[in-house]
């Protein structure tokens, strides 16, 4: 018991850094461009865990020690990276033209979105995920539609990264499969998405140095906990609590990043916002909520793995 209720408390860290980097993101762009902030703080991110690969094979469990397999953890890797670059290159775009309160939910519906594209590679899904995405789509409306009855560029950018971080999550599902190493593919995958960013960062921006240390923190922050130290408390947290929990947990990120906004950058939603956030956030909870049938009376929730 008291194993579980310190891999949850674990969990829900890793949920207020990652639902506080958001607020770090958005403030960021005040300083630098959405490529120049993403390429840093990612490759920050990659390096963070080279240390951390080491004292996990040295000191860790036997499981975390077992021989690696490079070809399949590197090109697992290298593929995450590539959807990683994608995913959070619109979610940096959008969060300039949108709120971190509204990016944190909107990039949530990533856990609607992998039942979705499962289904399409033809993987049957349970009846409550329709209801879970007619439920999303109604708090997405709500959420972000203004009285113009539109919905803007940053709000489109970001609900189209959280396709691609469904995305990632189902590469991701499919290389542990096959036996890649889920922290060390993840400091490739890091250091890959950084270095292509850094490449868009030469071609399509000017950065500056002085801009760069003026954004320091934010970059530091987002880079070092959210990537680095989030990703592996999220590793240390699961050791204790039952991954379909952790998933739970791990999705209040979306709540966090709300409450972030509003006490760091006030950020205000009014009553329409606010339902749409408990909308798209019951949606959440309900997509990974597996009901009991008449032959099994507990209760279970779907598991979905999620990178840091």
């Amino acid at each position: 018991m008291l194993k579980q209720l310190k891999g949850s408390i674990i969990l829900l860290i890793t949920a207020i850094v990652w639902g506080s980097s958001f607020v770090a993101q958005s403030e960021g762009m005040n300083y630098v461009q959405p490529f120049t902030y993403n390429s840093i703080r990612t490759i920050i991110g990659g390096l963070v865990l080279i240390p951390v690969i080491f004292c996990f094979r040295a000191f860790g469990s036997k499981t975390e020690r077992k021989p690696l397999n490079f070809r399949i953890t590197l090109i697992g890797g290298v593929c995450c990276g590539l959807v990683l670059c994608i995913a959070s290159s619109l979610q940096q775009f959008g969060i300039v033209q949108t709120t971190a309160g509204k990016s944190g939910f909107i990039t949530a519906l990533y856990v609607i979105f992998v039942p979705v594209i499962e289904l399409l590679l033809g993987k049957r899904q349970r009846r409550i995920i329709w209801l879970c995405v007619l439920m999303a789509i109604v708090g997405f409306y709500l959420l972000c539609v203004n009285e113009a009855f539109t919905i803007g560029a940053g709000e489109w950018m970001t609900f189209a990264c959280s396709v691609f971080f469904a995305a990632h999550i189902i590469i991701i599902d499919r290389f542990l499969a096959k036996g890649a190493d889920g922290l060390t593919m993840a400091c490739v995958q890091f250091l890959t998405a950084g270095f292509v960013m850094f490449i868009c960062m030469l071609l399509f921006e000017q950065p500056n140095i002085e801009n760069i240390l003026s954004a320091k923190y934010t970059i530091l922050y987002a880079g070092v906990l959210s990537c680095g130290v989030g990703y592996t408390l999220q590793i240390i947290g699961q050791r204790y609590t039952a991954p379909t929990v952790a998933t739970l947990i791990m999705s209040l990120e979306s709540v966090f990043s709300v409450l972030s906004g509003w006490l760091i950058l006030g950020e205000t939603l009014g009553a329409k916002e606010l339902l749409g956030c408990c909308l798209v956030f019951t949606a959440v909870v309900f997509a990974q909520v597996r009901f009991p049938s008449r032959n099994n009376k507990k209760l279970s929730v779907s598991h979905t793995d999620i990178g840091g």
